[in-house]
């Protein structure tokens, strides 16, 4: 079976609602790898930016940054938002349409980071090795990678496929006069190849009575530390550290958690 590993953001509806859900810059996770940007001086390279939720607040605090995303939709927020900062923020930006799983953008980078999961929707072994490769080239010596993926809740994972709508968002008010609420399910599950299939599902409704229905749906890959530990070794790469939140906690002494990898060149 072949898996659509975009994350559904190759549509332009989605695409323009995006940072109506996600696009809080004073989210932890966008304020951690802001933090995390300043901290190395840059430059830094972004893998899956995006609408720029993360990029351009690293902009604006003066670290030059890249970007590497593989949907033109996605992109074109980007480069509308980007259009409406000052001059001095946009030359510290350069964008990139690829895919994260290979790419050569001849240079290096003191901080590369993969913010909100883009890796968990690299499904292959082989996609996921050639992404860290990747990254590890792009590294200046000493530099830096830094991703989040979610730990695994053993129960949710263990017990039957979501099959019916969760509320996820309450309505929220647009800036057109529309409404949007957003729900999710988990329909299937395929525990051979560690994949848990989500979908997103958008309702729009107009001041005129009008109504939309839009359906975002991909698969998505969960890992478990000891997996990624060694991902990251085969690509050439140490842990330096191992959080459970965007508070740097450190990783054990939470649960529920996210995982978020600080790694290094060999």
């Amino acid at each position: 079976m072949t898996y659509d590993q975009t994350g559904g953001y190759m549509s332009p509806t989605l695409a323009r609602l995006y940072d109506h859900v996600y696009g809080d810059s004073q989210q932890p996770g966008a304020i951690f790898y802001l933090e995390e940007a300043v901290a190395s001086g840059g430059p830094v390279l972004e893998l899956g930016c995006g609408t720029g939720r993360v990029l351009i607040p690293i902009a604006r605090a003066g670290i030059d940054i890249a970007g590497v995303d593989l949907s033109p939709e996605m992109l074109a927020v980007l480069r509308e938002k980007l259009a409406r900062e000052p001059q001095e923020v946009q030359d510290r930006v350069s964008v990139v349409e690829g895919d994260i799983r290979s790419f050569d953008l001849d240079r290096k980078f003191a901080l590369i980071i993969i913010p909100f999961r883009p890796f968990q929707h690299i499904i292959e072994v082989k996609d996921q090795l050639s992404c860290l490769a990747s990254a590890r080239r792009h590294l200046e010596p000493g530099g830096r990678l830094i991703f989040d993926v979610f730990y695994p809740i053993i129960d949710r994972l263990a017990g039957p496929p979501q099959v019916q709508e969760k509320e996820d968002l309450s309505w929220l008010k647009l800036d057109d006069g529309s409404e949007l609420r957003r729900t999710e399910k988990q329909p299937w599950k395929d525990y051979l190849k560690q994949l848990l299939g989500c979908q997103l599902i958008y309702y729009r409704r107009w001041p005129d009575g009008r109504e939309e229905r839009h359906v975002q749906a991909f698969p998505f890959r969960y890992f478990f530390p000891f997996e990624v530990e060694h991902l990251l070794a085969r690509s050439g790469l140490r842990v330096l550290d191992l959080y459970a939140d965007f508070k740097r906690t450190q990783f054990g002494e939470k649960y529920p958690c996210e995982m978020i990898f600080v790694a290094t060149p060999d």
